[in-house]
């Protein structure tokens, strides 16, 4: 799989170059091993086959089971290393897969928004990936999509031409949170640190482009 993935890596990348003028800043802020967590904003239907990209490790990531059943683009987003995670209940089986992911050493991409924007504006952040970096001691990147919404928003079949930038944040430090600490203590923490990141990933977008912030969803 991983030699599939390397051959189909630069013709991801050209045709993304070709037609989306794809940019990538910061990609080594992304570490080369160890646990990971990476929470990029969620604009299109391409977001996970566009950050995998420059990254030279093996990368999984949840998305929602509904892309799986478009053609093509399920193939490769399997391809790329998702797994399926149903967003209308609470998956038990893709919690598991990402907890073993993560205390294996994996690097694991989570889009917090819980799906893709419909307007185009950046999502309040939903406390689970943060809940599932505190609980393990797991760094966070945040990244940010920029133009992929225009390019193939949830109101489009196909994409079109367009102009994208994908930025890679420096790492934030996570201490694993103690067990001693209570379930509130736990929560408040995981929606401190989601307003956090979403911070950083909302400062490299348009202001025009951002929800104003609110309580982050559980």
């Amino acid at each position: 799989m991983e030699l599939v993935i390397e051959v189909l890596r630069p013709i991801a990348w050209l045709l993304s170059r070709v037609f989306f003028k794809i940019r990538f800043y910061g990609v080594e802020n992304v570490p080369k091993g160890g646990a990971c967590i990476l929470t990029p904003n969620h604009e299109s239907f391409a977001d996970p086959i566009w950050i995998t990209i420059p990254i030279k490790r093996k990368v999984r990531y949840m998305a929602w089971e509904r892309f799986f059943q478009i053609p093509v683009l399920g193939f490769v987003m399997r391809i790329f290393g998702a797994f399926p995670v149903k967003l209308e209940t609470t998956d038990t089986a893709a919690q598991r897969e990402a907890i073993e992911l993560i205390k294996q050493g994996g690097l694991l991409v989570i889009f917090p928004e819980g799906g893709r924007t419909r307007t185009g504006k950046l999502m309040p952040f939903k406390a689970g990936a943060f809940r599932l970096a505190l609980a393990h001691g797991v760094p966070i990147v945040p990244v940010t999509i920029n133009g992929g919404y225009e390019i193939w928003s949830t109101h489009r079949l196909l994409p079109r031409p367009g102009k994208l930038t994908i930025t890679y944040h420096p790492p934030i430090a996570i201490e694993k949170f103690s067990e001693s600490a209570g379930r509130i203590e736990m929560k408040e923490q995981a929606r401190e640190l989601a307003r956090q990141t979403r911070a950083v990933v909302a400062s490299a977008l348009d202001p025009a482009n951002i929800e104003p912030e609110s309580a982050t969803v559980p």
